[in-house]
């Protein structure tokens, strides 16, 4: 899809709820059962409070609905808690919002699949021992969906979501019926968990609060895809968040109701679930609606699975946030094919299904890990939005105040109670990424800063150099196709000096040095190296003899011929491992003279026309310095290359090419779908139709040490991919090096 199609994906409301809003709807499914797990492992007793308790968390639910609705309406960019902290708190609270939700989302991707597998086996006794093999299919079936575009997987989902909330409501209502008619009937439980035969404390009821408060989970997705929504965005935003209060605490009381007066309990081996029995009491396998007991659990199955769909929205979004801001990645920015955040996805796929691993996909496991994140951003989200309308006092700014001052308070005590009950049953292990994740977010911020400043700062330095010079250094290593083209290639762009230098290896031919001569036209002398400390030193050290800066360039050729076009075959050579040496030495230009032929001997034939094009993204240091080097080939025929993705990027990248005071003409071409691949080919193969035109691409390259690589679209590597085997086309890398 084009960039321009991207208002086209914007989401109806009800299209919007089942794709934000499907975890907290699926959450029915176990957010009961986590509350009676802690009761019932306390006092057989105590069941009966799994009801009041489950009254405290709808209404705490119903506070965190209202409170987000003013937030939608107030910042439509999505972001969620991030954006209100990093606005109204600051630095360090905003990234400690973003961390406790992209380990929410990581972990509601995990428990929402485990516990739909749950609902599976519970139905479907000869599945279980497969349960993690289950939830790994599940989560990559979830992720093509979603790489498929955020529309196309709405659509998808819609059914299944919708299909559980009438199954579920049609539960509660039979189930309603029958205990007001007949009296309630009883729960089967094969293997109930062993009761305890403490007594109820308040920290126990606390605890139990806290687990079921995974009922909450989910809820913030909407204010994190904000502008997925069809205009207005707030404004349907706030709608589809009040459908979704309702439905949740409906759904969510009446499951909590019917447990308790069937006397569902919690099963020691994991299945049958609470709802499984909850259901088979009410459509009793002999009675006209038994098929309902499967219909709820192929449903459940289904919702709870599509429950993780919540976190592909939210995961992608924020991480693409933290990118855009210099603290995650910039690779997170990157709109997919289908005008999704395809890195966001892929990553949270590969976290998801690791914790499941570690796990082995037991929901009583993962649960312990689960809300704290939720919660931390729930508190920073409304307290930044207290601080919002202190500051901005609008038009009934008190009383909007006062509702998220609440909201604050509430979850802020939410938070509290869930440390202190789950701290020492796993939940310290989220307590330890969250802060890790912030110091992770600090130290690439730090680089990106470091980064940018080096680039500007080197602007001076280009801009300040005189004309420069070129030394061009040819490396031989037989005389082909490859080794023609760049030796007519050499003679049009030394200015200064060219030299042929030999590299002898176990296939050089022993005669090659009087072949050359007649080859060459008897210039360059071939200058044979001496090879003792291996080929790739040879060459180093004649770079090493050479003065090297931002005037005085060295240019190395390297030929190289394949039979066939095979990336295995070019990694593995001698040659390549040069040229990616080469890179970190400054001052040098690696040009490679690729030619795909059978043939052994030089063709007989040089083309006529060389024309050199700079391709450019940006306007920095590193690309002045392709510039000038550009220009110091003496070729006439040279212009600068750029493909924007949007109109925007265009009138940025214009903008800043002026301001720069470049001389060089400019070929400006759009790049629709966001890859330059395209539309670089076409360009290139609009010159090459003239069979005497070869094109060198002169391309910049940043060159970093480490794991910052990881920190850098890798589109200079992607290009070389792409143009290594193009015909009459010759690429020169000009390095610049940024180093710690």
């Amino acid at each position: 899809m084009a960039s321009g199609e991207l208002e086209e994906t914007l989401l109806p409301k009800w299209l919007a709820l089942p794709i934000f809003a499907s975890d907290p709807l699926s959450s029915v499914a176990y957010a009961t059962e986590a509350a009676l797990v802690v009761l019932v492992a306390v006092s057989a007793t105590a069941a009966h409070l799994a009801f009041p308790i489950s009254l405290a968390i709808a209404a705490l639910l119903a506070i965190v609905v209202v409170s987000y609705r003013q937030t939608v309406r107030v910042y439509e960019s999505s972001g969620g808690a991030y954006v209100v902290a990093k606005e109204n708190l600051g630095r360090i609270p905003s990234l400690v919002a973003a961390a406790a939700l992209l380990t929410d989302y990581v972990l509601t991707v995990a428990v929402s699949v485990a516990a739909g597998v749950l609902a599976l086996t519970s139905a479907v006794a000869s599945l279980r021992g497969h349960e993690l093999t289950l939830s790994l299919a599940f989560v990559a079936l979830i992720a093509l969906a979603n790489l498929r575009g955020v529309k196309e997987a709405g659509t998808l989902f819609a059914l299944p979501t919708y299909a559980f909330v009438t199954s579920i409501f049609v539960l509660i209502g039979a189930g309603f019926t029958q205990c007001a008619t007949n009296g309630c009937p009883r729960a089967v439980v094969d293997h109930p968990l062993a009761p305890g035969v403490g007594v109820v404390t308040t920290f126990v009821v606390l605890r139990a609060f806290a687990s079921g408060s995974t009922a909450l989970t989910g809820v913030e997705a909407i204010a994190n895809g904000v502008n997925a929504f069809r205009r207005p965005h707030g404004r349907n935003a706030a709608a589809t968040l009040g459908i979704l209060g309702a439905i949740a605490i409906a759904m969510f009381v009446g499951v909590s109701w019917l447990a308790v007066h069937m006397h569902a309990r919690p099963s020691a081996t994991g299945t049958p679930s609470v709802l499984s029995e909850v259901a088979r009491a009410t459509f009793p396998s002999s009675s006209a609606l038994g098929f309902m007991y499967w219909v709820v659990q192929v449903l459940t199955l289904a919702v709870l699975v599509l429950a993780a769909n919540t976190s592909y929205q939210g995961f992608p979004r924020l991480a693409a946030l933290l990118a855009r801001d210099g603290y995650f990645a910039r690779q997170f920015t990157n709109l997919g094919d289908r005008l999704v955040f395809s890195n966001g996805i892929v990553v949270l796929t590969a976290i998801a299904c690791a914790l499941l691993w570690v796990y082995n996909a037991s929901v009583d496991s993962l649960i312990h890990l689960y809300v704290i994140g939720v919660f931390t951003a729930f508190t920073l989200s409304q307290a930044g939005m207290v601080r919002h309308w202190w500051r901005s006092r609008d038009p009934g700014w008190w009383r909007r105040l006062s509702v998220n001052a609440v909201g604050a308070l509430a979850t802020g005590l939410v938070t509290a109670v869930v440390v202190w009950t789950k701290f020492a049953g796993g939940a310290w292990l989220v307590l330890v990424a969250i802060p890790l994740i912030v110091l992770g977010c600090l130290g690439v911020n730090r680089h990106y800063r470091r980064f940018a400043r080096r680039l500007s700062a080197g602007v001076g330095a280009v801009r300040g150099a005189r004309a420069p010079t070129n030394e061009v250094l040819l490396v031989v290593d037989s005389i082909d196709v490859a080794t023609e083209g760049a030796l007519w290639y050499s003679k049009q762009i030394h200015q200064r000096r060219l030299r042929a230098l030999l590299v002898p290896g176990r296939h050089t031919d022993p005669g090659i040095r009087p072949r050359w001569w007649d080859f060459a036209e008897a210039e360059p002398r071939l200058e044979v190296l001496s090879t003792a400390e291996g080929r790739m030193q040879a060459v180093l050290e004649e770079v090493w003899r050479l003065p090297r800066g931002e005037c005085d360039f060295v240019t190395v050729v390297v030929p190289e011929q394949f039979k066939r076009q095979s990336l295995l075959s070019a990694a593995g050579r001698t040659s390549f491992r040069l040229k990616l040496r080469l890179l970190s030495e400054s001052g040098v230009v690696v040009t490679d003279v690729p030619a795909v032929s059978p043939r052994r001997r030089p063709e007989g034939h040089t083309p006529k026309r060389l024309a050199v094009r700079v391709l450019l993204a940006g306007v920095h240091a590193g690309s002045l310095r392709a510039i000038n080097y550009a220009e110091s080939l003496g070729i006439e025929d040279t212009r600068a290359v750029s493909f924007a993705f949007d109109e925007e990027e265009s009138k940025r990248f214009v903008d800043e090419y002026h301001r720069a005071a470049i001389t060089m003409p400019l070929d400006l071409s759009a790049a629709h779908y966001r890859d330059v691949g395209t539309p670089l080919l076409a360009y290139i193969r609009g010159l090459t139709e003239d069979p005497d035109t070869v094109v060198n691409i002169v391309m910049p390259e940043i060159v970093v040490r480490g794991w910052a690589r990881l920190l850098h679209n890798q589109r200079a590597l992607y290009i070389k991919r792409l143009l290594l085997f193009e015909r009459h086309v010759i690429l020169s890398s000009v390095p610049y090096q940024v180093f710690r």
